[in-house]
């Protein structure tokens, strides 16, 4: 798969130029690489943090949707139960 990408300029400090120049180095890439591959990280990281906020909102709808209907709930349960048997209480 061929990933487009275009050519940009950039201003960093000298020690993070010359870290990711020793990185490419070491890792056998070239400092795009290496710094494609670290914004490529902080952005997966953003999105796991993302989902998991919207993961805890919604856990707490659920349990605020649970706590709000579990007496209607019971109530069709039970007149169910009583329909299907009957009457009679399990």
């Amino acid at each position: 798969m061929t990933v487009e990408t275009r050519k940009v300029t950039v201003s960093l400090p000298v020690n993070l130029l010359d870290f990711a120049d020793q990185l490419a180095v070491r890792v056998k890439s070239n400092r795009s690489q290496v710094i494609s591959q670290a914004l490529a990280a902080v952005q997966a990281q953003e999105e796991e943090r993302l989902a998991a906020e919207g993961y805890r909102f919604y856990a707490n709808e659920s349990v605020a949707f649970a706590e709000a209907t579990a007496s209607a709930n019971a109530e069709a349960f039970t007149a169910a139960s009583l329909e299907v048997t009957d009457g009679q209480a399990w």
